[in-house]
């Protein structure tokens, strides 16, 4: 795991916790790209959210970590890009699945829906879980 790149980027209410989970992917030893904002001054979500996207598609990120106050908006933002199976998760069980089920590879946040400790525990199930591939694999297929 150590050898993926993560990018990790939110609009201006999910600065905080960005800043949290970036920490939290780079004491794991994982290369961050962080694509921002840095303040918490009002952006646009979709800009960030095809930031990650385009990062995702380019190779310069293996996965990524997208946050916003509810995590819907940059949930549909980033889905829009056929290279992304991006996850909304409020939990460390939807994160699981989502990874498991799903080979998601973006896990998006709501910074006003879950605590940092949540958020911390839907992150860790992401890294922790690998696809199953399986009876999966030819759903998963059908979504690129």
């Amino acid at each position: 795991m150590s050898d993926q790149r993560f990018a990790i980027a939110s609009d201006h209410a999910g600065v905080s916790l960005k800043a949290t989970l970036r920490a939290e992917l780079e004491a794991t030893g994982l290369e961050v790209v962080d694509l921002g904002p840095e303040g918490d001054g009002s952006v646009d979500y979709p800009d960030y959210a095809q930031a990650l996207a385009r990062a995702i598609e380019s190779g310069a990120a293996d996965r990524g970590v997208l946050i916003c106050g509810s995590g819907i908006g940059m949930s549909i933002a980033v889905n829009r890009s056929r290279a992304v199976r991006g996850a909304l998760c409020h939990d460390a069980e939807e994160a699981r699945l989502a990874r498991a089920h799903n080979d998601a590879n973006v896990l998006a946040l709501g910074a006003r829906r879950v605590s940092e400790e949540t958020a911390r525990r839907c992150l860790q199930a992401f890294l922790d879980t690998e696809f199953e591939g399986g009876r999966h694999q030819a759903r998963v297929a059908k979504l690129s």
